[in-house]
């Protein structure tokens, strides 16, 4: 059953079974079978990007042990300004169903790994744990599933290579080659996404393009911007957070491989498009989407899930925009929200209700009149996105974050007068007494850590987030002193300004 389709996992093809019940001994028999030479152990450090630890296996033996017992690490190098050197050791232990064969090294089988502590327990302040805990404390309290769903956004650059059908500028949404150039590469990205994830939504061309990159950085001067969007299937938190992270790998492997650079910056230039990170979420009971009521109306449950969002929102961006050019796209007039509101289908809202087919199905049938044989109980696929975070968010937190969010949204009764009070209809930005009555979002990093401060305990509280990690989050923002940065940048010359500014932008080309 698991090997019609080209881009199935090709493990589940080999095992003839899901990757959620993979064991050891199958793994066991993918390494012999495939004649594996090494483990690679992938885990998520404090910076927000993949590790990785690569193992090799000489006899059965040692691989039984290895995926027994996992191995030993430096958390204090790992986690650098959190962790003492005297408590550095960890052990980073696979997660069987995270397994795969590694594209970029066909003797290699890779995993995902947890960190667990030398009591035996999983390590409280690491990134991946925290999302456990928040995933755990909300299943706990509301009885719910939370699913979600990522938009990874960026810009793939490389050195010009023909001026013929020029990519149009600021409109590149969808559009197709030959005016969009990057469309095999992005086919290799989907393909070992889809291949190892089995989640990939779609992929296309998006807005942003930059002719000739102006930057004192060698490695993307006078390079070719085009971007590009990978959206994913909306999946269990804990799963989407891992193959979220994996796939900035994947894709930053797969640009180095064809001479490129992928970059998910939250600016590349001024008055170009900059890279979301949009997240959707869903609540699920007992497998269901829960999302609307049989009416078609947004059931209690997904109000009070917005509300919660609206209530963390301020705080969320500490999580969600890491970096100073975060805030040189959260600026008014744009699809980038400033403002802490929520709407239907309305891309000026900070939170948005898109499409969700909640109310039809069978739509082929419209198109292909009887031709297309109707489907039964098509469920709901209705979810609402948060739109503010970019490419500099640490996924994992933030994840958790979101986390924390549904859940005190779903068990406190204020967040449905919140979810009331903060619906708009229309573009906000043309209705001037509407915005600025509106809780504005953070303007800088400063400002976040200051509003992440203030709102620490709705992270702390029973002991998810822990304060060290809060801690490190505080003085990470504080570090890019950025205040007054738009001021500043205003009062200079157009040309000093426009050099600064891409200094700002181009200094957190990688940073998660």
């Amino acid at each position: 059953m698991f090997s019609k389709y080209a881009l199935a996992n090709p493990l589940t093809k080999i095992l003839d079974k899901p990757r959620t019940d993979f064991t050891r001994d199958d793994l066991l028999k993918v390494i012999e079978e495939k004649q594996i030479e090494r483990l690679t152990f992938h885990y998520t450090a404090l910076d927000g990007k993949l590790k990785e630890l690569k193992l090799p296996i000489a006899n059965r033996y040692q691989a039984e042990i290895i995926l027994t017992n996992g191995e030993r690490v430096d958390g204090s190098s790992l986690f650098k300004g959190m962790v003492d050197v005297s408590l550095s050791d960890l052990f980073v232990v696979p997660v069987y169903s995270t397994a795969f064969l590694n594209p970029f090294d066909p003797a290699s089988l890779d995993f995902i790994c947890r960190f667990i502590t030398k009591d035996g327990e999983r390590a409280p302040f690491t990134l991946d744990n925290i999302l456990q805990k928040a995933y755990n404390l909300f299943k706990e309290r509301t009885g719910l599933d939370l699913h979600v769903l990522g938009e990874l956004e960026f810009f793939l650059l490389r050195d010009p290579d023909t001026k013929i059908y020029p990519a149009p500028v600021q409109r590149g949404y969808h559009s197709s080659t030959p005016f969009v150039k990057s469309g095999q590469i992005l086919n290799e990205m989907v393909r070992y996404i889809s291949q190892i994830t089995e989640s990939i939504k779609y992929a296309h061309s998006e807005v942003g393009y930059v002719e000739k990159v102006r930057s004192d950085l060698d490695e993307i001067r006078g390079k070719q911007g085009e971007q590009l969007e990978i959206e994913f299937l909306p999946r269990p938190v804990m799963e989407a957070a891992d193959w979220l992270v994996l796939s900035r790998w994947l894709i930053r492997n797969v640009s180095y491989r064809c001479g490129c650079v992928a970059t998910f910056a939250p600016k590349l230039e001024e008055g170009i498009a900059g890279n979301g990170f949009h997240v959707h979420a869903a609540l699920l009971k007992n497998g269901k989407n829960i999302m609307r009521e049989s009416s078609g109306e947004l059931s209690a449950e997904a109000k009070k899930l917005i509300g919660g969002l609206c209530k963390y929102a301020g705080s969320l961006t500490a999580f969600g925009n890491t970096v100073s050019s975060a805030y040189l796209r959260l600026v008014p007039n744009q699809e980038a929200p400033t403002r802490i509101c929520w709407s239907d289908l309305n891309r000026s809202a900070m939170i948005r209700v898109p499409l969700g087919w909640s109310n039809l199905t069978n739509l082929a049938g419209i198109v292909n009149p009887g031709k297309a044989s109707e489907l039964d109980q098509i469920a709901s696929r209705q979810t609402v996105e948060l739109r503010s975070p970019d490419g500099s968010a640490l996924i994992h937190l933030l994840l958790a974050g979101i986390t924390m969010a549904a859940e005190w949204g779903l068990t406190n009764e204020e967040s449905k007068d919140l979810a009331e009070k903060l619906y708009v209809t229309g573009n906000i930005f043309k209705n001037k007494k509407l915005l600025r009555s509106l809780p504005a979002l953070p303007k800088s990093c400063v400002e976040s850590s200051r509003c992440l401060q203030k709102n620490r305990d709705l992270y702390e509280r029973d002991g998810v987030f822990t304060p060290s990690s809060i801690d490190y989050i505080l003085n990470m923002l504080k570090s890019e002193d950025d205040e007054h940065m738009n001021e500043r940048l205003i009062d200079l010359p157009a040309d000093d300004r426009l050099h600064e500014t891409r200094k700002i932008m181009h200094k957190d080309l990688h940073r998660h």
